[in-house]
């Protein structure tokens, strides 16, 4: 009798868990916009959540030690003048979102690390180049300021938010909606998939399809598409009997599949968030309560399953955390933000060891917040892997730092005088007196609030004598 050999993977117990509930961010009224996106994003810093919001488009951000009910007038990033489809944090400064809606336009925000005390209305920068709505956003993996987006008008744009130049943009490649857009790991290619049931592996400096695979998933719901660390491509889409599939596929033989494996039968999109230093997918569908997970490796069946994380309520989107934000202390290698319909409730996934010591397996050096190229370099053909930074000790995410947004002369033609990728003296100027003016805002508000305090607790005092000397 032959026995049934384990697979050996250090990933074959990870470990699911919801995060107490005095952890979870409540009382938040998550937007009911039907759109596929993930109405969530994360980092070390900070959690936003597109929102309900009369009269245009708003999301909420909040400090992610700021657990518990959320204030119902808790000030909202609002600028947009329809709903906000998409939202995405800055790999490269973690005060700096980007968020596209409805409206055409893409704006860019500076989120200071204090609370502030109204709506935050002005964006640093306000990208217009779509003529149809703006439903996906994202941000170069390895370039600073390069933003990617992609609209109902079939067109991907690649911004420059340092200067709000459009550096690139790819028309004439999808006759029909694009569904996802996904950078490769150093930035050099995109994966996109399109309602015309096909994927593209697009080089988006030369402008054109490097391969590309016809119904990928035969049925005609979005498909969805990331790379994985060894180049291939993980698609989650449908059969032609509406079950949901998942495949693994080599862009330099797109002809059969490397895996392909039915799912189950239920209607919604699943979203693929890929680790790369695990080497795990986790899938999330929206209007599911379950997280499934499945490891990727270079061994048939190349897709294992590991498990199912299960809940009794669906989710309406998710933020995944970048591996940076991490408690690496309790061996915790991924982490979720589950989107309720009232509120958000972190999911913990770790791999339980006995040993308190750093788990170095665990834990390879992941890519940290300083870009590895400036915005032209990367236009002019460099590419670059991302700068990795050891989580040995924790990771403390940096100070404050401003965006500054040069706009350039399109009169004046003649290249940038003196050394590259120094400010000049009037843009530091021009942000510190932007600066200064909001911390002046700041103050003037509350210093009209605490007025406002002190003529109360002086009609409250007439009051108060008044019925004293009634009494008497």
């Amino acid at each position: 009798m032959s026995r049934r050999v384990v697979r050996q993977s250090k990933f074959r117990h990870v470990f699911g868990q919801a995060a107490k509930a005095d952890q979870a961010y409540e009382d938040i009224r998550v937007s009911k916009v039907t759109w596929d996106s993930s109405f969530c994003a994360v980092n070390p810093k900070f959690l936003a959540i597109i929102v309900e919001a009369g009269g245009g488009g708003a999301f909420i951000v909040l400090p992610l030690a700021k657990t518990g009910r959320v204030d119902k007038n808790y000030p909202l990033v609002t600028g947009h003048t329809a709903p906000v489809l998409d939202i995405d944090w800055c790999p490269h400064n973690d005060n700096v979102i980007a968020s596209a809606s409805d409206d055409t336009t893409i704006m860019v925000w500076q989120i200071p690390d204090y609370t502030p005390v109204r709506n935050i209305t002005e964006p640093i920068i306000t990208l217009e180049g779509h003529s149809k709505r703006v439903g996906i956003l994202s941000w170069h993996p390895t370039a600073r300021n390069v933003l990617l987006s992609a609209g109902g008008d079939n067109v991907i744009i690649v911004w420059n938010v340092g200067t709000g130049e459009v550096l690139l943009s790819l028309e004439d490649m999808h006759p029909d909606v694009i569904h996802n857009v996904c950078w490769n790991s150093n930035g050099s290619l995109l994966a996109t998939t399109c309602k015309d049931k096909t994927l593209r592996i697009i080089d988006p400096r030369k402008g054109q399809v490097v391969a590309e695979r016809f119904a990928a998933h035969e049925g005609m719901r979005p498909m969805r598409a990331v790379f994985t660390r060894q180049g291939h491509i993980f698609t989650t889409g449908f059969t032609r009997m509406s079950q949901r599939e998942l495949g693994l596929w080599d862009p330099n033989n797109f002809e059969e599949p490397v895996a392909l494996q039915e799912m189950d039968t239920s209607n919604g999109v699943l979203l693929p968030f890929y680790d790369p230093d695990s080497s795990i997918v986790y899938l999330c569908g929206k209007g599911d309560s379950s997280i499934r997970y499945f490891e990727i490796t270079d061994e048939p069946p190349f897709v294992h399953y590991l498990n199912t994380f299960s809940s009794k309520e669906p989710q309406r989107g998710m933020g995944f955390m970048p591996k940076r934000g991490l408690d690496v202390s309790k061996c915790e290698i991924a982490r979720f933000y589950k989107l309720h319909e009232r509120k958000c409730e972190p999911i913990i996934m770790t791999v339980p060891r006995k040993s308190d010591l750093f788990q170095d397996d665990l834990y390879p050096d992941t890519p940290g917040p300083e870009p590895a190229l400036e915005a032209d370099e990367w236009l002019s053909g460099q590419d670059a892997e991302p700068v990795l930074i050891s989580l040995r000790d924790g990771y403390v995410p940096p100070k404050h730092r401003e965006l500054r947004v040069t706009k350039r002369n399109i009169l004046d033609v003649r290249p940038p005088s003196g050394p590259r990728r120094s400010q000049s003296a009037s843009d530091t100027s021009l942000s510190q007196q932007h600066t200064l003016e909001t911390l002046l805002e700041e103050i003037k508000a509350l210093r009209e609030r605490v007025q406002a305090q002190e003529q109360r607790i002086t009609a409250l005092e007439n009051m108060l004598c008044e019925l004293v000397d009634g009494t008497d």
